[in-house]
């Protein structure tokens, strides 16, 4: 934790000096400038009525995403002829662009909350069953033999033999989860929505307003620092854990 804040003090310090090198805090604002911005917005509440529907947004749609891939993904990697059907589809799908999906959903549901919803989970959903097919390819056929000899049920064998091996693989799509979906969460909000930190920078666009935009920017990586700090790194760690026991 310590060396994180290190180098993260690090970044601040070579932001700040090539800010003082361009010398155009109109264009370039440092963290002088953006820092008081962010101060000023969190006081007002402003910036965190923003946060907290952008961070419901993220939450709602990592939820979707993370339960209907990691179904997905166990399914195909247990059964590889229905994956030799599917395996096109997870391509297709993984290679649409975000920006697509979000204006056909906007276009077939409707500028409102299920279409930004939907539009975020359908991006997340093939990468995660892409990640959890991956590792159950990997998964040990020991200890598979094992449960087969002790004649351990389904629920049983997913429960004590699957998902403890595919936990680091779980984290893995969790982490690369929140960094894709918050991403398309500011594009949705930005292009159909009244409110949250896309909506912000949407705003801040129109007033040239790059001081704003990097202030509503830093509000949400600092809430995505916290969350793997305390969230996302504990659990990556916990997942490994058993490997060594």
């Amino acid at each position: 934790m310590f060396r994180a804040l290190i180098s993260l003090a690090v970044l601040v310090l070579l932001w700040a000096g090539l800010s003082a090198l361009l010398a155009d805090p109109l264009r370039a604002p440092g963290p002088q400038q953006v820092l008081p911005a962010l101060f000023q917005g969190v006081v007002s509440g402003e910036i965190l009525l923003d946060l907290s529907a952008t961070l419901r947004r993220v939450g709602l749609s990592f939820v979707l995403a993370m339960a209907t891939g990691t179904a997905a993904g166990i399914v195909l990697g247990l059964m590889p002829r229905l994956d030799r059907w599917l395996d096109p589809w997870l391509t297709v799908f993984n290679t649409i662009p975000a920006l697509v999906t979000i204006v056909l959903c906007y276009l077939w549901i409707g500028l409102n909350e299920s279409a930004a919803i939907a539009a975020v989970a359908l991006n997340k959903v093939p990468l995660v069953t892409l990640m959890l097919r991956e590792g159950v390819r990997v998964l040990d056929p020991d200890l598979a033999a094992m449960a087969q000899v002790y004649r351990m049920g389904p629920l049983a064998r997913l429960r004590h033999i699957v998902l403890p091996q595919l936990a680091p693989h779980l984290v893995s799509a969790a982490r690369a989860g929140l960094a894709l979906i918050w991403k398309i969460v500011l594009v949705v909000e930005f292009l159909g929505r009244s409110d949250g930190i896309g909506f912000r920078l949407h705003l801040d666009f129109q007033m040239f307003d790059i001081t704003g935009v990097l202030a509503n920017a830093l509000a949400f990586v600092a809430v995505m620092l916290a969350l793997e700090a305390l969230l996302i790194a504990p659990l990556a760690a916990r997942a490994a854990r058993w490997r060594t026991q």
